[in-house]
């Protein structure tokens, strides 16, 4: 199975000062990998660098034949605007940006594919509702729906089950599961470990540096859980360089 993402000794982070720490491995095409790990342990920044959004302060990120469009991301829920007036059939219709252009304008068939994704994540009948006006679930609903249309090979997940409801995320994850199916190469941000356990085959237990990277059983292991906890506090900051060994 090909790689369809390489990190060579990757260091991740902002105005020279680290996040993440000296990742090498591979995420094959077609994998259903879980990121997780304690708060600040450069999760969100790792994918923002996976997506290239952010560059490495060294290493380097080989990405292969993919480009920018070829990889789709969910931000979380937190870093979106949900004041700004924009229907839920205007936020899905983005997801054909890769295929029609910024200022392309869509068909009757595009108009269809949109309600179709709707109908997938059991938005029927939502397409002219301000999105200010949904729940967490209908909103992230929504935001699969646009992850749908947008059709890439790759997709980069951030906590996309936070603060939602419990059929919500069942009905999501089926999603999930069907892009693997498809061998879409799936990255998630994660917190729930049950959800992590019962539906990620691999795990990337992540704490500013690697401390497990593999089969989620072996990842996951109690003693490894309390490496990563602890290792958080075992990095400055504001140190402007990288020395992990001297942490």
């Amino acid at each position: 199975m090909s790689a369809a993402l390489r990190l060579h000794d990757v260091t991740l982070g902002y105005d020279r000062n680290p996040a993440v720490h000296h990742i090498d491995g591979e995420i094959a095409e077609g994998a259903l990998l879980a990121v997780v790990g304690p708060n600040g342990a450069g999760k969100s920044t790792l994918l923002k660098g996976l997506m290239g959004a952010l560059k490495p302060i060294g290493g380097r990120i080989d990405r292969g034949a993919l480009g920018r469009r070829d990889i789709a991301y969910l931000p979380q829920a937190a870093e979106l605007d949900r004041s700004f007036p924009i229907e839920v059939f205007d936020l899905v219709s983005m997801g054909l940006w890769r295929r029609i252009g910024l200022f392309g304008g869509l068909s009757r068939a595009d108009r269809a594919r949109v309600g179709e994704a709707l109908s997938a994540v059991g938005l029927e009948g939502f397409d002219r509702r301000a999105i200010g006006t949904l729940s967490g679930g209908q909103l992230q609903r929504a935001l699969f729906a646009r992850l749908l249309l947008q059709d890439a090979p790759v997709i980069l997940l951030d906590e996309p089950f936070a603060a939602i409801d419990a059929r919500t995320v069942a009905d999501l994850l089926q999603i999930v599961a069907r892009w693997h199916d498809e061998r879409r190469t799936v990255v998630a941000v994660l917190h729930d470990m049950e959800v992590v356990r019962r539906a990620f085959p691999e795990t990337l237990l992540l704490a500013r540096r690697p401390v497990a990277w593999g089969p989620t059983a072996e990842a996951l292991k109690p003693e490894r859980l309390l490496e990563a906890r602890a290792m958080p506090e075992a990095f400055d900051d504001r140190a402007p360089l990288c020395d992990v060994h001297a942490a």
